[in-house]
């Protein structure tokens, strides 16, 4: 049996009561966690372009989130992902380095305002996309591969075209092609680091409208091969890894891979997480909040970390995604501002920042190697002025909490949040998920709590 089928049968004998109450939990707070920074993030410029770019064609049934336009059922998966990809503030699932929700929610939104699905079937099909994502992901990232393509550029398009496959329904023929034509629609590569590139964001609203017209095509009598993920010119084949195929473990009958889902603290690259939630430790430890007194900054982290495109850079820092990527940014703007916060990249040019994260230097420290991706630990080491010494290891970083994604929520949402907020917590009697993302669309954010407008000149710096 090919691999798609195996993944496509799986998903089809899944059902709702067999979902564990902290899968659905799960499900609710990850949409949650991606509406909440596509409320926040809607005036960016990678955002605005999107929502530009969906909307000056055709009008459609489709919601694109914050805003009152309706558009085709693509462009809105399009623009809704990057909208929830925009802060670098999603989900995270480890093992496939991927960000799979950003790509999942907007997908299943989009599908659902002309296919009438129950907010069952909403929470089944996004736990079934994450399991096909992940666990191909698991399989095909390592640390080679990681370094010369986007993981969610081509995890993305298989996870919602299995999502969506499952929303809709699709026969085990058809939802097999859906697969294997998002296979075809993978791609990304992982050059924008080095300089901050805009293509990251667009990244995820390829993979979602490749997801929706992977699906709509399957739907229509569109015939993929079966053999697109596993043949010998498919897509574990063409990136090299055809020996990594029987890695793939997909609805296993361990954990559901969207238990292995995290939701980001800092708005920032994956792999500066844990070093900001250690600098923040040490922050407080530092003489009266005096950081001119740092000598000299080391960050041990996995070998994972310290190679990842991008984050191995102490400056100088041009735009903003360089500094989020950046751990030496993202610690030295952490020991700076005494918090982790949005606002602490918007100070490129900050003196004492841009000494900080040159002062800093990475170290791959064998222990957390070994330990990742089970566990993704970092250590900050502080050397004063003085020669004292200030020390704080994480053998693993401590999430958002739900009640925090809920509160970032609340604050991007504003007027809106209670009644969408009610909506989700009752997802799974939903009778019409439809009816849920039209009012996404319907009320703008109160000016008081919306993100503030975007600073060009600082993004120029």
């Amino acid at each position: 049996m090919t691999l798609s089928r195996q993944i496509v049968k799986s998903a089809r004998a899944l059902t709702f009561e067999q979902l564990p109450p902290e899968v659905i939990d799960k499900v609710k707070t990850g949409l949650l966690d991606l509406l909440s920074c596509a409320f926040e993030a809607r005036t960016l410029p990678w955002s605005e372009q999107a929502i530009r770019m969906a909307s000056s064609g055709v009008t459609g049934p489709a919601t694109v989130i914050a805003t009152p336009h309706r558009v085709p059922l693509a462009d809105a998966a399009f623009a809704n992902a990057i909208l929830g990809h925009g802060l670098v503030r999603e989900d995270m699932h480890t093992g496939s380095v991927s960000h799979l929700g950003v790509v999942l929610y907007p997908t299943l939104l989009a599908l659902s305002q002309t296919h009438p699905a129950t907010g069952r079937d909403f929470i089944l099909a996004a736990v079934c996309g994450y399991e096909a994502g992940a666990s191909i992901g698991r399989a095909l990232m390592d640390r080679e591969m990681v370094r010369r393509v986007r993981p969610t550029g081509i995890t993305g398009p298989l996870a919602g075209a299995a999502a969506g496959s499952r929303l809709l329904g699709l026969d085990e023929d058809a939802a097999v092609s859906a697969l294997g034509l998002a296979a075809n629609a993978v791609g990304g590569w992982n050059e924008w680091p080095y300089s901050g590139g805009d293509e990251m964001f667009f990244q995820a609203g390829f993979a979602a409208r490749s997801a929706v017209t992977a699906v709509q095509l399957a739907a229509l009598g569109a015939r993929a091969s079966q053999t697109a993920l596993d043949g010998p010119s498919g897509l574990f084949a063409g990136l090299g890894k055809a020996e990594r195929i029987g890695a793939v473990a997909a609805f296993s009958g361990g954990p559901l891979e969207i238990l292995s889902v995290y939701y980001k603290p800092a708005p920032a690259c994956n792999y500066a997480q844990t070093a900001c939630q250690a600098a923040l430790a040490l922050a407080r430890q530092i003489p009266g909040g005096r950081v001119a007194e740092i000598e000299s900054l080391v960050v041990k982290l996995p070998a994972a970390a310290v190679e990842y495109p991008g984050c191995n850079y102490a400056g100088p820092f041009e735009r903003i995604l360089q500094a989020k990527m950046s751990i030496q940014y993202c610690v030295a703007a952490t020991l700076a501002a005494g918090a982790i916060e949005e606002s602490n990249y918007r100070r490129l040019t900050d003196p004492e920042i841009v000494r900080l994260a040159s002062i800093t230097n990475l170290e791959t420290d064998p222990g957390l190697t070994t330990a990742y991706p089970a566990t993704q630990g970092a250590e900050v080491i502080i050397t004063l002025r003085n020669g004292h010494v200030l020390t704080h290891r994480l053998n693993g970083l401590t999430p958002a909490t739900p009640a925090e994604v809920r509160a970032r929520f609340r604050a991007a949402c504003g007027a809106a949040a209670p009644g969408i907020e009610a909506r989700i917590d009752a997802l799974e009697q939903q009778p019409d998920v439809g009816e849920l993302t039209a009012m996404l669309g319907a009320s703008m954010p109160d000016a008081g709590t919306a993100a503030p407008p975007h600073n060009r000149a600082a993004e120029a710096q």
